[in-house]
């Protein structure tokens, strides 16, 4: 379980494939806190820590993975959200992040306004998914509020010290992110369809 609170930038450091998985080496500053088995968010995909050696620490991502999230376009040096797993009894900064992206989703628009940047994304409307207005979704392992909520498509705000210490930074028109959209949402939105 994650908040979505974004904790460090990490980079790749290697990529190697084997069969359908792909082994990524990372390179963070909370490295030396991790220990295997661990589970660590990359830009909001949970992923276990299978060795570490230094500064450096390698996850695995299965084939399912890497066709429903953006990590199969990784390349080395890339830089990525990290997050750890919340400890049970700490503060929920974000929301409720389960680590399991839905899908993803394109960056169509970045304007600055004034010191802050709104974002929006486009994603495919056929695998059912829904943002509400002042709800939570989270991009690449970011914890956002929604606005400006459509069928496809959504806005969120970011403010400077979001911008500059996550990945949003290097987000341009055309950027593939990973969505995770609210839980809560997910099982309403379940419940209902059992309804009808």
């Amino acid at each position: 379980m994650f908040t979505g609170i974004i904790e460090d930038l990490g980079k790749v450091v290697s990529l190697n494939n084997e069969g359908g998985n792909l082994h990524i080496t990372m390179e963070t500053s909370i490295t030396d806190a991790l220990k295997i088995d661990q589970s660590v968010a990359h830009n909001g995909v949970c992923l276990t820590v299978v060795s570490i050696n230094n500064m450096h620490y390698t996850v695995t991502a299965i084939q399912e993975t890497l066709d429903k999230t953006n990590l199969g376009l990784l390349t080395v040096n890339d830089v990525v959200n990290i997050e750890r797993a919340m400890k049970l009894g700490d503060r929920l900064d974000g929301h409720i992040v389960q680590g399991h992206v839905d899908q993803t989703a394109v960056c169509t628009q970045v304007k600055e306004e004034n010191g802050s940047w709104i974002f929006t994304f486009e994603y495919d409307e056929a695998l059912n998914n829904v943002t509400i207005e002042k709800g939570s979704i989270t991009v690449n392992g970011v914890s956002l509020t929604v606005i400006n909520s459509q069928l496809n498509n959504f806005s969120v705000a970011i403010i400077p010290y979001t911008y500059e210490h996550t990945t949003f930074k290097n987000f341009k028109k055309g950027t593939l992110v990973n969505l995770e959209f609210d839980v809560i949402g997910k099982y309403v939105k379940r419940l209902n369809e059992l309804r009808h």
